[in-house]
Parts: structure tokens; sequence; C-alpha cells
């Protein structure tokens, strides 16, 4: 909410409007935002993190040339970080991370092919993984001058095939999911190889790529694939990874070994008609995910649960696990992500302002 200039306030209005704010802020999760990226849409758009109600576009259809946004990233500086592209081109756009205002391209230089992940590493620097050459590009934080490829597939079993969405440690680690597919050299993509989550350590000499979780049995709701897709940690550290084919498995973040699995079928047929995007957390530990149906036109869906149980959360009236159901607004999501600034809700906003006016009044001509 934009406020008045100072000097055109009260003393009394400046009081309550400092009210206001800290209220409106102090609401545990009320007035939180879900951001998420339509692929089909070009643009992203927000629901409210606790009541599921759609708020409108958050970035503007194809602002800043958005095309398929994927990966939706907060920096340190508090703005969003959006991977943008197709099979023949990609960059990251980066917009204001309170208004969705587009701030302009930020990568310079290098080659992104449908950008996928990104994420900035405990260096400082921006990480993103380009899907359609099998490498991982890096940046520079501040001016997102191109850096160097940081990693590279070779075609070979265990490697580089097709990366994903990217996840750091506080040790510099970098988790890494592929969908263990090959660059064709002539526009397509060849799936010859598993689907990993693969580990670097950034800091070492040279660092090369370790399988911190094989590929696993494919979920019994899919259609006999895996195709691993986002990660996130949990409150405990445990490692979640969803699969595009369906369900979220969650790992031992010390061994590697499958915790739980949580299953994501929310069409509820066999092989299900859902595919599955990526994850979120917000600060109260509630896992967030998105998927969409491919016999409604690829229109998308929102599911919750509980990160410490993997207990499903519905919404009132819906059938577990989906919180949002499926929406129009929601075509083929992809990214999505817990948003750390507040967005008032105007209930609350409207009756503050009630509150305001009759104190105002009742102390009319307290203050010049």
């Amino acid at each position: 909410m934009r406020q008045p200039s100072p000097k055109l306030l009260s003393a009394q209005t400046s009081v309550f409007l400092g009210t206001l704010a800290s209220l409106t802020c102090g609401v545990s999760g009320a007035n939180a935002a879900l951001l998420v990226g339509n692929t089909e849409g070009n643009n992203v758009v927000i629901f409210d993190e606790r009541t599921g109600k759609f708020g409108g576009e958050f970035i503007v259809t194809g602002a800043g040339g958005l095309t398929s946004p994927d990966d939706l990233t907060y920096g340190p500086d508090g703005n969003l970080y959006v991977s943008s592209g197709n099979e023949t081109s990609g960059a990251i756009l980066k917009f204001d991370g309170k208004t969705g205002d587009f701030l302009g391209r930020f990568d310079r230089g290098g080659r992104l092919l449908r950008p996928y992940g990104n994420a900035f590493g405990p260096d400082g620097n921006l990480y993103v993984s380009s899907f359609r050459s099998d490498e991982i590009l890096r940046f520079d934080g501040i001016t997102g001058q191109f850096l160097d490829v940081f990693a590279f597939g070779t075609g070979v079993a265990n490697g580089l095939n097709g990366p994903n969405d990217l996840l750091f440690d506080q040790d510099g680690n970098l988790f890494v999911t592929t969908q263990g597919s090959v660059a064709d050299g002539k526009g397509g993509i060849d799936f010859r190889f598993e689907s990993q989550v693969l580990r670097y350590n950034i800091f070492a000499d040279t660092p090369e790529p370790a399988v911190f979780v094989p590929q696993p049995t494919p979920s019994p709701d899919s259609f006999n694939f895996v195709s691993f897709l986002g990660l996130e940690f949990g409150a405990d550290g445990d490692l979640f990874v969803s699969d595009f084919a369906n369900d979220i498995r969650r790992y031992d973040l010390l061994t590697g070994n499958l915790v739980d699995t949580l299953s994501t079928n929310y069409t509820g047929t066999v092989p299900s008609n859902n595919f599955m995007g990526g994850l979120t957390f917000d600060p109260d530990g509630t896992l967030y995910t998105v998927g969409f149906d491919f016999t409604q036109g690829n229109q998308g869906a929102i599911l919750r649960f509980d990160g410490e149980t993997g207990e499903p959360l519905p919404a009132v009236g819906e059938s577990e696990p989906v919180f949002v159901s499926t929406n129009p607004n929601l075509k083929r999501p992809i990214g999505i992500t817990y948003s750390p600034v507040v967005v008032p809700e105007p209930a609350l906003i409207l009756g503050l302002l009630a509150v305001g006016a009759v104190f105002a009044g009742s102390k009319k001509g307290s203050f010049r």
C-alpha cells in the first residue's frame, strides 16, 4: 500500500499509519502470497497463501519479453528473478519483488537455452540451469555479468543430463535435478539416461557431480517414468523433490535415503491426468506445489501438505490434497514461490481504516 508523503500527514495520521503497518505485518500468514509462473500464460499470478483466493497478475503477460516462466527466485536484494525462454533462447528477467514491475534483463553474456532452475549461491553468484544445452551457467550476483560455465553434460550416465531445479545448502553444496535427457544438436532431446538428483561442491578445486539420489521406481500413478523437477529443504533439513510424473519424495539429507512419499495424484485417475511442478515452503512449514491437468487444457491447481508429517492439507470442501482446485487462471503452471512481501488484505485494511476514522474523529482538533 502506498502511503502519502510524510510532509502531508498530521502527527495523528502518521501514528495511525504506523500502527496499521505494524498490525498488517504482524498478522502471521494472513497477508502472505503464493506466486505461480504460468508457462502457457507468460505471466506470474498471485494467490492468497491462507485462503487460496486468486489475486490477479503479479507480473503481467509478456512483461519484459517474459516467455514460459519457470523458476521464481527472490534474490538477496529482495527482487524476483525469473527464468524465461524457449528451446532456442533464454534469459533471467528481474522484477521488483514488491510490485512485479519489470526492472530489466539480468543476465549479460553467456548462452541460455530454455533456462529452468536459478539460485543464488553462498559465493553471491547466480547459477542458472540451461536445460537445452545441458549446462549450468554462473553469473555475477550483482551485475549479472556472465562468469563461466560452472558445469556441463558430456552425454554419459550419471552426468548433467537435462538439468532442472537448483538448490544450495549452507556448506556450498549445489543440488540439481536432472531429467535424464541429452540435447541431440538438432533442437531436440533424447531421454536416454536416468532422472537423478546430483550434488556438486562449488568450492572444490574441480567440482564434479555425485549422484545423491538415483532414479527411483516410478510412481504407481505415473505413465511409468520419472522426471525429477523441484527441490526444497524442509524445516528438519530433509530434501523434498517433486516428480513431474507424480509424487513428492522426501530424502534424508545425510544419507540420501528415502524417508517418505507424498501422493500428488489429485485427478484420481491411474495413470494420473495431472503432471506436477515445483515446490515451496512458507515460514510455518507448509509445503506447496502446483500441477496441471492435461485433459482440461493444462489448467492448474495448487496442493499443500504439512511439511513435517506429510499430511495433505486440503481447502474446505476440496479433496485431498487440493488447496486451489483446477483454475483457469493457472495455465500449465510450473514455478511456485512463497512471497516474503506482505500483500495487504482488503478486509483487514478497510476495517483498520474505519477504526482510524473513528479514532481521528474523536480526537479532532488535538493536532494541527
